[in-house]
């Protein structure tokens, strides 16, 4: 299994907490938030990740440089302008070997089961599959909506919900189906290709009930400190 971890994000809203740090090195219960995403990773059986970094790279490079062990082998591609979510992942997935690549963001830990997810991802010949989690009462995520067979029919703007369905951010993306599109050089990967091409009806949503936290605001990344010394216990 190989995976793509976006990890260039600045951190803007976090800026006040962790000072210039890029995101995937924000500390939580003691260590980088991308040591957690390499726990989970590793229990999920991955064999490779590529790290799309971007903004401070060379903190994430010096750190990796540091460790004494790894549990999988990680690459790394580097930006040298943001490139957009987008441009990102395919700068990315075109040094991956696997017709299908597990994608997640960096600051964002989802515990989906990878391995049944491919499997749906799979059978369904997706070009895209989104892992979905079930949110209450919410208005910082858009919503997304499928069939009963969990081809997804629309994507709903950001607004208040009482329920739904929300994009969390782990994505399976089949290659050949992503990096064949007309793209430009800098793209969003929401808006210019999952909006884009929805009417090819090639992308599905696999619902999870895993643990879900985005620690890109304040209130969340200091949650995450307490959740996270039980989270792989």
């Amino acid at each position: 299994m190989e995976a793509i971890i976006l990890a260039g994000g600045l951190g803007t809203r976090l800026q006040g907490v962790i000072g210039s740090y890029p995101k995937c090195m924000a500390e939580v219960n003691g260590q980088p938030f991308l040591a957690h995403l390499f726990e989970y990773l590793d229990r999920q059986k991955c064999t490779r990740v590529i790290l799309s970094l971007g903004y401070k790279s060379r903190i994430v490079t010096d750190w990796l440089e540091e460790l004494d062990y790894l549990p999988f082998e990680v690459d790394c591609v580097i930006e040298d302008e943001p490139l957009g979510t987008g441009g990102g992942i395919l700068a990315a997935i075109e040094e991956a070997e696997a017709d299908d690549v597990a994608i997640l963001n960096g600051d964002t830990m989802f515990l989906v089961d990878l391995k049944d997810k491919f499997k749906f991802h799979i059978s369904n010949k997706a070009a895209t599959t989104l892992a979905l989690k079930e949110m209450h009462e919410f208005d910082r995520y858009g919503v997304v909506h499928t069939n009963d067979k969990g081809l997804i029919t629309s994507f709903e703007e950001k607004k208040y919900q009482q329920k739904g369905l929300i994009n969390g951010g782990v994505y399976i993306v089949n290659k050949e189906a992503f990096i064949n599109k007309p793209f430009s050089e800098k793209f969003s990967f929401e808006k210019d290709y999952l909006e884009q091409f929805l009417g090819e009806k090639k992308f599905y949503g696999y619902k999870s009930e895993g643990y879900f936290i985005d620690i890109g605001i304040p209130v969340d990344f200091g949650r995450a400190q307490d959740d996270f010394k039980s989270l792989f216990l």
